[in-house]
């Protein structure tokens, strides 16, 4: 099959993002919250400066980029499809299922993986996605917002004893958290794909994602579908004004977002009402962050090291599954077992190297090859029995 030019500064956005989520994946020990004790004052003060760092500006932010420009990449192949006359729905519909399989490897190593979580989502851009742009935006926007935790919140509201019933999430992932403790490889994969995927998806529920990702899927096909990735000048002014607009949005929602426990006591009003506006904050400084690499990339001197991500962007799903795979064996007990060993500075700064060995290895396929290792399987697999233009 024949391929449209890429957009390179998706592929820079792309990469940055798979970079945020192994930074903070590493520091987490990935989804295994075990840290040795730290008497060092000087490690304390590192530990907090570095895991407050990090989830600040990756946090919900690199995720939230990740959904984006998957949505954007469902657009780019759609639209190449329909110029040459075909519907790519079908093909993407059965992209999806192995994007699940795909999904399930990674699991077998990571109690946090989101690709299955992405394969089953991503089936709502084949209901939205020959909508006119304008109801896309609306549909994307009342997602955002939230509509369950708004009827959650009145309801709450309106029956002031009303108590909300036991969080799944922390059930499953402290049934997770005693195989990752102890566990062999055989009983780390077990849990993994029953245990560490029903924790998966009650966080997305409980925690907003499910409507968060469906509307970064969706606002990724509208980038696409305006072509705001592009080099122009409209495009250009319209990063600037957003991201003007994003940082002086942002503060305000996160300061809200912060200050609501000291004055609102009912746990399901304050659990509703930090849903509603965690996202929001997230999404904002998301945008802040686009905005930002965007108008580097195209105005100033920083293109060619911006530039240097491309090649870590276009090896996305290969890092991400790898990624998976190397830190369930450096901090798992079926593994080297480092949870209780390496605090959050070193984990940070073992994180950073194998970035840069990742990075280092997906330069050097690249300079060889169009697609990286498990991209080029899934690209083969995905056009299976199709015929050549």
């Amino acid at each position: 099959m024949s391929e449209a030019k890429r957009i390179d500064v998706a592929d820079v956005l792309r990469g940055f993002a798979v970079m945020g989520i192994f930074l903070i994946h590493t520091i987490e020990h990935f989804n295994f919250y075990s840290f040795p004790e730290v008497d060092n004052e000087w490690l304390k003060f590192t530990d907090k400066a570095i895991w407050d760092s990090v989830f600040f500006i990756f946090s919900g932010k690199a995720y939230g980029i990740f959904a984006l420009l998957f949505g954007f990449s469902f657009f780019i192949q759609d639209n190449n499809r329909l110029e040459k006359g075909s519907d790519f729905r079908p093909r993407f519909a059965w992209r999806l299922i192995l994007l699940f399989i795909w999904g399930n490897i990674n699991a077998m190593f990571f109690t946090g993986e989101i690709l299955v979580f992405f394969s089953i989502m991503g089936f709502v851009l084949l209901f939205v996605c020959r909508l006119s742009t304008k109801t896309v935006f609306i549909i994307a926007t009342i997602l955002m917002l939230q509509p369950f935790e708004w009827y959650k919140l009145v309801y709450a509201l309106l029956n002031p004893d009303y108590i909300a019933g036991e969080s799944l999430v922390s059930y499953y992932f402290g049934e997770a958290y005693k195989v990752q403790m102890n566990g062999t490889f055989l009983e780390t994969v077990k849990m993994n794909l029953k245990e560490g995927q029903l924790a998966n998806f009650s966080y997305a529920w409980e925690y907003g994602r499910v409507f968060q990702t469906a509307s970064l899927f969706m606002f990724g096909m509208l980038v696409g579908r305006t072509k705001l990735f592009l080099n122009t000048e409209e495009n250009l002014r319209f990063w600037k004004k957003a991201l003007v607009i994003s940082i002086l949005c942002f503060f305000p929602l996160s300061g809200l977002a912060n200050l609501l426990p000291q004055f609102i006591e009912n746990e399901p009003v304050l659990k509703s009402l930090k849903i509603i506006l965690n996202p929001l904050a997230n999404l904002m400084f998301m945008i802040f962050m686009i905005s930002l690499i965007i108008n580097l990339y195209y105005t100033t001197d920083f293109h060619k090291i911006l530039g240097k991500l491309a090649p870590y962007g276009k090896m996305s799903l290969t890092a991400y599954v790898t990624q998976s795979m190397i830190g369930s064996f450096l901090f798992y007990n079926w593994g080297l077992g480092l949870h209780d060993k390496l605090c959050i500075t070193y984990s940070f700064l073992l994180g950073v190297v194998l970035f840069l060995i990742q990075y280092s290895f997906a330069c050097w396929w690249m300079k060889r090859h169009k697609h990286g290792p498990l991209e080029y399987i899934w690209r083969k697999a995905t056009w299976i029995g199709a015929k050549k233009d």
